[in-house]
């Protein structure tokens, strides 16, 4: 008996305290490794007058600097040409371009792009994913189908950067009603994002969904 207690005891123990030291350890690299980035800097021009987390507020204060250069005129277009700069170089552009994207994308910036949020049948028929609708055909490829196409963007999760593109006829697009900023939250944390418009009403016309082909939407463009 007093075996089995002290077996349990322990491993009580052993799920109590890892968690916290894990915590412990990881909060305490992204300290060394944030505070490091200025704070080797600041160490040896101001040895005295150094203190661990320096580094930190400096780079903080760094960071804020810039935001602030960059949103005035002047500094847009320093930005404008630095970024043509590094599009120029060709390994440093593929790097570049697809970070940027990224934060561009997180960050919502590019969100005039994005017209509407639908939902449609991808990658099967009975499946459904939500997209962003991006434009509609022109020219040549609209002789694809006798209905006029809607250019989608389905974005994967949890990395929306990458996704797939598709030309979708207009009837099997349905518009739902939530934003641009709450369906990319909801790819990006693969629905662990509650969005404050209930599910229950974004998806309130299921009768749509019945049939393999979807009703005339009328998603409009811009």
């Amino acid at each position: 008996m007093l075996k089995t207690a002290l077996k349990r005891y322990f491993l009580t123990g052993v799920l109590v305290v890892t968690p916290i030291w894990g915590t412990i350890l990881i909060l305490k690299t992204l300290f060394v490794t944030v505070d490091g980035i200025l704070g080797n800097v600041l160490a040896q021009m101001v040895p005295a007058y150094y203190v661990p987390g320096l580094g930190i507020v400096t780079l903080l204060i760094l960071i804020f600097s810039v935001g602030l250069f960059a949103a005035n005129f002047m500094g847009r277009q320093i930005v404008r040409m630095w970024e043509d700069w590094l599009n120029r170089l060709p390994l440093v552009r593929g790097i570049y371009s697809t970070l940027k994207s990224m934060m561009d994308i997180l960050s919502f910036s590019d969100r005039g792009s994005y017209h509407r949020v639908v939902l449609i049948q991808f990658p099967k028929n009975g499946h459904y994913c939500f997209a962003f609708v991006t434009g509609v055909t022109k020219s040549e490829t609209a002789a694809l189908g006798q209905d006029p196409l809607i250019h989608v963007y389905v974005p994967t999760s949890p990395n929306p950067t990458s996704g797939y593109f598709l030309l979708v006829p207009e009837r099997e697009v349905t518009s739902v009603d939530i934003s641009v900023e709450e369906a990319m939250k909801l790819i990006v944390s693969g629905g662990l994002y509650v969005p404050s418009t209930s599910m229950a009403s974004v998806l309130a016309a299921d009768a749509k969904w019945s049939g393999v082909k979807q009703p005339a939407a009328g998603v409009p463009i811009g």
